[in-house]
């Protein structure tokens, strides 16, 4: 009886909430996940939910894991309730209403966690399999691809629908289905590559026999299905294509079909052959070449050792520079500058000229750093670029002896890297003023790989216009996204980057005032006369800061570089980047161990980024994806 009694004032099991099925789903409800995941902007703190659907073991695994989130002397008073109610600042904001029965249930959770042994802890789960994904040839590898296997220069691919951005990158396999539109393109233009290599003799070259000895269809077929496929032909697509050939050696029909085929537009095969194509279009940007593949053939190609050497040699020609440069140029969003506008009152020198000098001063920096192993760091430090006269103008410094050549900036200035370059500062800018939540945003998902929840639906984003009667500054303007409680969570979170950059305009100058367009006004004097394009100066303030990066406050972009170059997140970012390239796809939970050691190489090495490129070739995600590639 006694011991009954004694069971009688414990608290009974139904107190405890269900974490699975009651807890968890109000804490996605209230969308803690989109900021505390592995790419959120909180991806920094120790709170890291599991990827969405989430198998329900997982769940509860999580749910004990927020024990280190726990005062066990106060559990009511855990970060693990206070944070999410705001009542310790929150840089989301009060995602559970204070006095809420959510708030209770999660204090409740946070009472049970701390009744635990403090050695309980999740056990792991099972090991998640890496990910296997197909993937088609992007764009600019199908002109280079035909370039190298025909001869053919044209670019037909740069008439093709354009390509989604997934991921930050267009190779990536869930942006790759080929719609009815884009098949009707690859035929079309299959037909006529077979019919100009026809007419341009360039087929005749790639016949390797005499075509009235026998045999000599077999081995045409085979040579040129090799090339064109990166893998030796199946004896069935021989047969196939030999007959397609016919008894007229219509070579024409066989280039047309091959051209057109799954295994000349996907990367398909495995084992060797996989690999070469992998490492080829990835150093390259094209097909492998003979010694690749022959390689391949003898199995050269199945241990780290074995493709880091060829890697190796592929680096070292011309084409990994190009090859790299388009990887540089999607990471950087180069589109968004080539499609720049800007009003002509303001900006009077901006155009397709120096639009492409831009683009040009970044590409050279980024090749500077990669290709002569300087610390990749640099790339948001370097107080120096490579600069021709129009840009020398826009910045205000000297111009290089030589186009492009290497320019210093003034000693302790405020531009430096690539936070300091035109580029950047333009594609994060509206056509007549600055965007300092474009810059900031740029800087989290680009720079920071987080992802920066989506405005609610029905939010209006539209700020107030700048007008004669009251002008206000950008950051004054931006003020309404932090005084309205559903923008606000977002904002502080991008627009206090943002900031931080309105001492240089929608160009990349200088300025110690922001010139600004009034929105067209009523003339008072003279009724009903509408004065259009006038302008007025207003204070810049630039002090700045990075939520969630201590010690992050910042006027300038060379203090943002210099930040941001010694922050882990945005060092473990470039290898996030370089791996979502590589791999035609996003990171996993099973990837996690390999971008560590990618990291640790990476770091290791100083920051060069060959090391980086290399640790991403030979890593276990890497090479799996070779062998199973199909």
């Amino acid at each position: 009886m006694k011991r009954f009694s004694l069971l009688l004032t414990l608290p009974l099991a139904a107190q405890v909430p269900d974490f699975a099925a009651r807890v968890y789903p109000m804490l996605e409800k209230a969308e803690c996940r989109a900021c505390h995941n592995e790419n959120g902007v909180a991806s920094a703190s120790r709170l890291t939910f599991p990827s969405d659907g989430a198998a329900t073991d997982e769940v509860r695994r999580f749910g004990l894991s927020l024990g280190r989130l726990v005062n066990r002397a106060k559990p009511a008073d855990s970060l693990l309730v206070l944070k999410p109610t705001n009542r310790v600042s929150h840089p989301g904001g009060e995602r559970l209403k204070q006095g809420s029965a959510e708030e209770s249930a999660l204090r409740e959770w946070a009472i049970h966690l701390a009744s635990l042994p403090e050695s309980t802890a999740p056990t792991a789960g099972p090991v998640k399999p890496l990910t296997v994904v197909l993937r088609r040839l992007t764009h600019n590898q199908y002109n280079n691809t035909v370039a190298d296997l025909l001869g053919d220069r044209t670019r037909p691919a740069s008439r093709f629908p354009q390509e989604d951005f997934v991921h930050g990158f267009t190779n990536q396999a869930e942006g790759q289905n080929i719609s009815p539109l884009m098949a009707e393109d690859y035929a079309r233009a299959a037909a006529k590559l077979a019919r100009d290599a026809a007419r341009s003799g360039a087929l005749a070259k790639l016949i390797p026999c005499d075509k009235k000895l026998a045999g000599c269809g077999g081995t045409f077929v085979r040579t040129l299905g090799e090339r064109a496929f990166r893998r030796p032909l199946t004896e069935r697509e021989a047969a196939s294509f030999e007959k397609l050939l016919g008894p007229d050696f219509d070579a024409q029909t066989v280039v047309e079909a091959m051209v057109q085929s799954p295994a000349f537009l996907f990367h398909t095969g495995t084992g060797g052959f996989a690999t070469a194509s992998r490492l080829s279009y990835l150093l390259w940007d094209t097909a492998p070449d003979a010694e690749l593949r022959a390689a391949a053939a003898k199995g050269e190609l199945s241990t780290p050792a074995q493709i880091e050497r060829q890697a190796r040699r592929l680096m070292e020609d011309g084409r990994a520079r190009t090859a790299l440069n388009q990887f540089l140029a999607e990471w950087l969003r180069f589109d968004r500058v080539r499609g720049a506008l800007r009003e002509r009152k303001l900006f009077p020198e901006f155009g397709t000229e120096l639009i492409a000098s831009m683009i040009e001063e970044t590409t050279r920096l980024f090749s500077f750093l990669v290709w002569q192993d300087k610390p990749f760091v640099e790339f948001f430090t370097a107080e120096y670029s490579f600069l021709n006269a129009a840009l020398a103008q826009v910045y205000d410094v000297p111009a290089p002896e030589s186009e492009f050549g290497l320019a210093r900036f003034p000693a302790g200035g405020k531009r430096a890297g690539v936070l300091g370059h035109a580029s950047f500062l333009t594609l994060t800018s509206k056509p007549s003023e600055t965007a300092p939540t474009e810059r900031g945003l740029f800087v989290r998902e680009h720079f920071l790989c987080q992802t920066v929840p989506p405005p609610p639906p029905g939010v209006s984003t539209t700020l107030p216009v700048i007008a004669e009667e009251k002008p206000m500054t950008n950051r004054e303007r931006l003020a309404v996204h932090l005084s309205n409680a559903s923008c606000a969570g977002c904002h502080r979170l991008v627009d206090p980057i943002g900031f931080g950059f309105e001492q240089f305009d929608a160009i990349g100058r200088y300025r110690e005032k922001q010139l600004a367009l009034l929105f067209p006004t009523v003339d008072k004097s003279k009724k009903g006369v509408r004065r259009d394009g006038l302008t007025v100066e207003l204070a810049v303030d630039s002090k700045a800061t990075i939520l969630g990066i201590p010690n992050s406050d910042f006027s300038s972009p060379a203090e943002a570089g210099r930040i941001l170059a010694a922050t882990p997140a945005c060092q473990r970012c470039i290898v996030k980047q370089f791996f979502r390239y590589a791999l035609g796809r996003a990171e996993t939970d099973a990837d996690r161990p390999h971008l560590e050691q990618a990291y640790a190489r990476f770091a290791t090495s100083g920051f060069r980024f060959r090391e980086l490129m290399l640790a991403s070739i030979t890593s276990r995600p890497f090479l799996e994806e070779s062998l199973h590639a199909h």
